[in-house]
């Protein structure tokens, strides 16, 4: 059984503060299956990196960059066209210094 996206969403925004990060869900989706964004901004670099789940070869939940840019202003706009394609989508923004290790799947790239 897999968890709900609100689930997982919740408990992503509880593991960053926890660790002294920052965390907001900038647009909510269907509660229980919508895809899941996340956005990385890292403070001191001032880069930004947007993460989707996707499936690996071998049928595994993996993270992937759609979007090689870091500039903030590109991961957005990639995060608003997204979810005009899809109106259950999450987006979720996490302000913290190598924010991309929360996800607890594999980070491919």
């Amino acid at each position: 059984m897999e968890i709900s996206s609100d689930v997982w969403v919740a408990a992503l925004v509880r593991r960053v503060e926890l660790a002294g990060g920052f965390a907001t869900v900038a647009r909510k989706g269907d509660a229980r299956s919508g895809a899941v964004l996340v956005k990385t901004f890292d403070p001191k670099s001032r880069e930004a990196r947007l993460y989707e789940q996707a499936f690996a070869l071998e049928g595994e939940t993996v993270w992937m960059r759609p979007l090689d840019s870091v500039a903030e202003a590109d991961v957005d706009a990639y995060a608003q066209r997204a979810a005009r394609f899809d109106p259950d989508l999450w987006v979720v923004e996490i302000e913290a210094v190598d924010g991309a290790r929360f996800l607890t799947e594999r980070v491919e790239g």
